[in-house]
């Protein structure tokens, strides 16, 4: 790619920003970021967790092994940082598709999706032996496992990823997601349809200034002020006067 993928820009932020925003969104919980041993990382927002692959180039079993052993909760989402069409409709389907499975993978265009799927932290001792046992590829996992295969999941196109630089310019020219924007009490103005991949932007164009005497709010209940914070296609975004009562 000629730069490390987390680095990528993506419409005034960075790939691993904006998953990291998008999968926060989906899940309604922390995140937790793996990396290489020392490998610098993108500003991240506040919250995000960031570990070290104690046996970094083993393999992508590797690094879920890490993460799983990292999440207090009950499921976790992962997904690979080359993500940007990741929708939170998408990551919170996926999630609910585990319940009374082990395993929940998106098989989406005829593939299986291993770097988009969830998994029960549970599976960490079973993760562990099969990475003892140079077994690396979560297909032996979904072998030892309860492994449920999802379709006709919302906003399949969540799985599209970045393998080479020309996947990536060409997803980079395509059209931002299309958001809904309206602005009450002082910031009131005429709603707008835009197109916009963060809040910042979203602000932007309807000519607001995001700063702390302002705040959004996201599909009627997320409340946020980062100007990096992700949109997504079909987002309803709110600005009103954080002073005045809304």
């Amino acid at each position: 790619m000629g730069t490390p993928k987390a680095w990528l820009d993506w419409h005034g932020s960075t790939l691993l920003r904006r998953v990291c925003g998008i999968v926060a969104r989906g899940v309604g919980g922390p995140v937790v970021v793996v990396r290489a041993a020392g490998q610098e990382l993108p500003p991240l927002p506040e919250g995000v967790r960031v570990l070290d692959d104690a046996r970094e180039g083993r393999g992508p079993l590797q690094g879920i092994l890490a993460g799983l052993q990292a999440v207090d909760a009950d499921v976790a989402f992962v997904a690979s940082v080359d993500l940007p069409l990741l929708h939170p409709r998408f990551v919170a389907a996926v999630c609910r598709g585990v319940d009374g499975v082990d395993v929940a993978v998106p098989h989406v265009a005829g593939y299986r999706q291993p770097l988009a799927a969830a998994y029960r932290p549970a599976l960490a001792p079973l993760v562990a032996e099969l990475v003892d046992a140079d077994r690396m590829k979560p297909a032996f996992l979904f072998e030892r496992c309860e492994t449920r295969w999802l379709e006709a999941l919302p906003h399949p196109e969540s799985v599209r990823n970045l393998n080479a630089r020309e996947d990536y310019e060409a997803a980079l020219a395509e059209p931002e997601p299309l958001v809904h924007v309206r602005c009450f009490g002082p910031l009131k103005r005429p709603a707008a349809e835009l197109r916009a991949a963060t809040l910042g932007s979203a602000a932007a164009a309807m000519g607001v200034t995001l700063d702390s005497h302002v705040l959004a709010a996201l599909n009627g209940d997320q409340i946020a002020r980062d100007p990096l914070e992700p949109l997504a296609e079909g987002d309803e975004v709110a600005f009103m006067a954080a002073d005045a009562g809304g």
